[in-house]
């Protein structure tokens, strides 16, 4: 399996810290945010990897991240996102890096507690499909700025409903998914949101409406360190105290 990390986009939700950087590059703890999404894929025993990033700032990372190899990748490679077009536009940039194999996409911005390898086992032994990590999360308010998975009686995802009203469960969608190498044709296939966008959500419910999806549970913390400055100090904080990525 091979991965994609995700590290565009504007941080506007994190002026004005990000007027002068990228946000995957601003501290948590004692490191940039960036270096996380790379444990976290290492230590899921995933080493070779494309970090797809944009805007003006995106020489940053070749400077610090250079080959890879001081971060435990074996092969590193790097993609840019012309223009703010979306999530899944962003992992469509990938497709050659990834040829036919399947591919664990993380946010950069995600920090968990635990290894998600677990699931990464499991998506290997599924083999075709999707899956992807939830988190539960008790706050209505907080859930209805997340996408939300439905369930049916059998506890499987029946719908998942991006930033609801009334959301149908106490379960977050955090930003991190494993597909088989179909996923692009999915992601060409697909047609841009009223914001103008290809949504990863949409991927995500196309694999649902096939019964391709499954998905797993996040044990620990989960945080979204660019969702403001209030969450990026939690995240700050917790990693802090309790580290991240631990086995």
């Amino acid at each position: 399996m091979k991965g994609v990390i995700l590290a565009g986009g504007t941080g506007t939700r994190l002026h004005p810290l990000t007027r002068i950087t990228n946000k995957h590059l601003l501290p948590i703890y004692d490191r940039p945010m960036i270096s996380y999404a790379i444990e976290a894929l290492v230590s899921a025993g995933i080493n070779e990897m494309m970090l797809v990033t944009g805007g003006t700032h995106a020489g940053e990372f070749l400077r610090l991240l250079g080959s890879g190899h001081d971060h435990g990748i074996d092969r590193l490679s790097y993609g840019y996102q012309d223009r703010p077009g979306g999530i899944a536009e962003a992992l469509g940039l990938a497709e050659h890096f990834i040829g036919d194999e399947p591919v664990l996409v993380m946010l950069a911005d995600n920090i968990v507690e635990h290894t998600f390898r677990p699931t990464v086992e499991r998506f290997a032994h599924q083999g075709q499909g999707a899956r992807i990590l939830l988190s539960q999360e008790s706050d209505p308010v907080h859930l209805r700025h997340l996408g939300v998975p439905e369930f049916d009686d059998q506890q499987r995802i029946r719908r998942i409903h991006e930033k609801p009203d009334d959301p149908p469960s106490q379960y977050a969608v955090t930003g991190i998914y494993c597909y088989s190498p179909d996923v692009f044709e999915v992601i060409g296939a697909l047609v841009p949101s009223g914001r103008g966008e290809l949504e990863i959500t949409d991927v995500n419910n196309y694999y649902v409406e096939r019964g391709a999806m499954e998905y797993d549970v996040l044990q620990g913390f989960w945080g979204d360190a660019g969702e403001s400055i209030d969450a990026y100090y939690v995240v700050n904080d917790f990693v802090r105290q309790h580290g991240a990525n631990k086995g």
